[in-house]
């Protein structure tokens, strides 16, 4: 098809300068896809030629009509509305087009451009377990991936985990205060839930101890606002003033602290590991905030000799982006600790080092916009040269029914716990379908994990990444309407015709010459289809997985209508019985290509 496609716009530059005399470039030549209440496939619009031609649009798309229909041999006919020419090829160029994808097993993976690309996510903290925030950022980043690479990049994923700074002292203090040397073993807890158990009984402890000094406050200062008393005693509170020494205390390497800091991490990795398996993630490089913030303390050093940046007088070090609309940013801290942007400048020279990629894609949720445009503009006055290809892939938050997380009062949706309850929802909705009684139970469990990880994938991929939204687990797992239970039962349905046609010894993969009709169904479906590569590649550089999600879930919906109308093998005409199963195959792959960009699999039994 894109020969033919190709040929259109060699044609239209054509008409344009033999029927008007006007110039144009090839690429400027585009088309929409044809509005369903007209007939074609293919639509010019013409607006942008009326003010060069002096003409009306509808003047100037019959006259091009016109001469392709006497002119070209793949055009059918075509039909004006307004400034829109409608555009409909012949039967054998479809089936043309038909027969050199069919047997295409790389449809959609568009060549190697040899350009490396790096997307960094998941990004966790050692200090709790991941929770659906999080499978948000895994998944938008494992699917961004991978569109990139189906687009021909050369990907790397990475992960930087948070592994330093006050939040993991504060569950690594909780822990030596409260823990009386509990271990995962000794407790059955998962080690990332172990540990963020003790980052919930710190903030417990933080604000029983706050409520008791502002009581303190009030009773020797009766002047003094509730307001002010608890700011003053959020700052003092004992059990914070003890993380900040800690803090201080590991940045000097004191072994004590180092040693708990290394334990108690080494739970938390584990637990991680144990959930990105489960959740089907993985990364090629982990990059670790207590490894890159030496460097990043080394550019800030650099920066304030070269007098990008500068110190005030309690020895902070800062930068001034008031005149990129911005506004002064710390540094480094009065103590000389470092602050998350210490650590991602150095981070970001680490990566370059290390694989020089001209793209470095950042997904991180919308609340750290103002982060990142701080970081990629120092980046840019400090002369960096990847600073042009860096990329905020910002997502909106996601909120439950009831209200926003919080992870310090233990009020998140757990992931582990979310995946659990979603396998069970999957197993139940299964059984009652009752279509697997042969399946054993290992076929069962893995069935159940596909549909529970399918449906939680794509309820958070399928929404534009920008934007807001609240998770329904309910609304997920439906087997019908736009959910990728129902995409994987429609591939599902594609893979039980396609067994039929072996048993049937039906050879569907011929030339469909002999054919002399279509119907408009078919038609649909092969127009559809063919938009696929030109989608992803699209979807890779605007780094939106929904429109993959939106694009299978309509081809799936218009499948499901060509199957319902259509007969397949009762149709007595044997070459339309093997065109149509051919269609079917050719729609499953796809289905199965778009899943699988999404991190989805696709079973081949349901």
């Amino acid at each position: 098809m894109e020969n033919i496609i190709k040929q259109l716009q060699a044609d239209i530059v054509l008409a344009l300068k033999k029927i008007y005399n006007f110039d144009c470039e090839l690429n400027s030549i585009s088309f929409q896809n044809t509005r369903k209440e007209f007939e074609g496939t293919h639509t010019f619009v013409v607006f942008p030629y009326t003010k060069a031609l002096r003409l009306k649009p509808d003047q100037i798309a019959q006259g091009i009509g016109q001469f392709l229909h006497e002119n070209t041999e793949y055009l059918a006919s075509y039909n004006v509305v307004q400034g829109f020419l409608n555009l409909s090829f012949k039967v054998e160029v479809w089936l043309q087009a038909f027969s050199e994808i069919i047997d295409n097993e790389h449809f959609g993976q568009a060549p190697k451009q040899h350009r490396k690309v790096m997307v960094e996510y998941s990004s966790p903290n050692t200090n709790k377990p991941l929770h659906l925030g999080h499978l948000r950022t895994n998944f938008l980043g494992f699917a961004a991936a991978n569109m990139l690479e189906a687009a021909g990049y050369d990907v790397i994923k990475s992960n930087v985990v948070n592994d330093r700074g006050i939040h993991i002292c504060k569950s690594m203090l909780a822990y030596q205060l409260f823990g009386h040397g509990e271990t995962p073993e000794s407790s059955g807890i998962k080690g990332d839930h172990l540990v963020g158990d003790y980052y919930v009984k710190y903030d417990q402890t933080f604000k029983a101890q706050v409520k008791e000094l502002v009581a303190d406050l009030r009773s020797k200062n009766t002047d003094l606002s509730e307001e002010k008393a608890q700011e003053m005693a959020a700052k003092n509170a004992p059990i914070l003033l003890e993380a900040k020494k800690m803090l201080q205390d590991w940045e000097n390497a004191v072994p004590e602290v180092m040693h708990l800091w290394k334990r108690m991490n080494a739970w938390v990795y584990a637990g991680f590991e144990k959930t990105y398996q489960t959740i089907g993630v993985n990364f090629d490089r982990f990059y670790y905030e207590s490894e890159t913030y030496l460097s990043g303390k080394e550019v800030v050093k650099k920066g304030l000799e070269s007098q990008h940046f500068f110190q005030k007088e309690d020895g902070s070090v800062w930068i001034d982006l008031t005149e990129e609309g911005l506004d002064q940013k710390l540094l480094l801290r009065a103590d000389g600790t470092s602050v998350y942007i210490t650590q991602d400048l150095g981070t970001a020279d680490l990566k370059y080092k290390e694989y020089g990629m001209e793209k470095s894609v950042y997904v991180v949720g919308n609340e750290q916009d103002y982060h990142f445009q701080v970081l990629f503009q120092i980046l840019k006055k400090l002369g960096r040269p990847y600073a042009e290809g860096l990329f905020h892939l910002s997502y909106g938050m996601i909120e439950l029914p009831s209200g926003r997380m919080k992870s310090r009062e233990g009020t998140v949706v757990d992931a582990d716990d979310l995946v659990a309850e979603m396998k069970q929802v999957a197993a139940q909705r299964t059984a009652e379908l009752g279509k697997i009684e042969d399946f054993d139970d290992a076929q069962q469990e893995k069935l159940y994990a596909q549909l529970a990880l399918g449906a939680l994938k794509y309820y958070l991929l399928k929404v534009d990444p920008k934007k807001k939204m609240i998770f329904n687990p309910e609304e997920s797992i439906d087997f019908q309407g736009n959910t990728g239970v129902y995409l994987q039962y429609t591939h599902a349905k594609i893979c039980a015709i396609l067994r039929k046609a072996k048993q049937l010894d039906i050879q569907y993969r011929t030339d469909f010459k002999t054919l002399n009709s279509i119907e408009p169904l078919e038609l649909e479906l092969l127009s559809g289809m063919m938009l696929y590569p030109n989608l992803v590649t699209e979807a890779a550089e605007s780094y939106s997985p929904a429109l993959i999600a939106n694009y299978i879930y309509d081809l799936a919906r218009l499948y499901g209508r060509f199957y319902a109308e259509l007969s397949i093998f009762a149709e007595p005409n044997r070459a339309k019985c093997a065109f149509r199963i051919a269609i079917s195959a050719k729609v499953g792959q796809i289905l199965q290509h778009g899943l699988m960009l999404l991190g989805i699999e696709a079973p081949e039994r349901m």
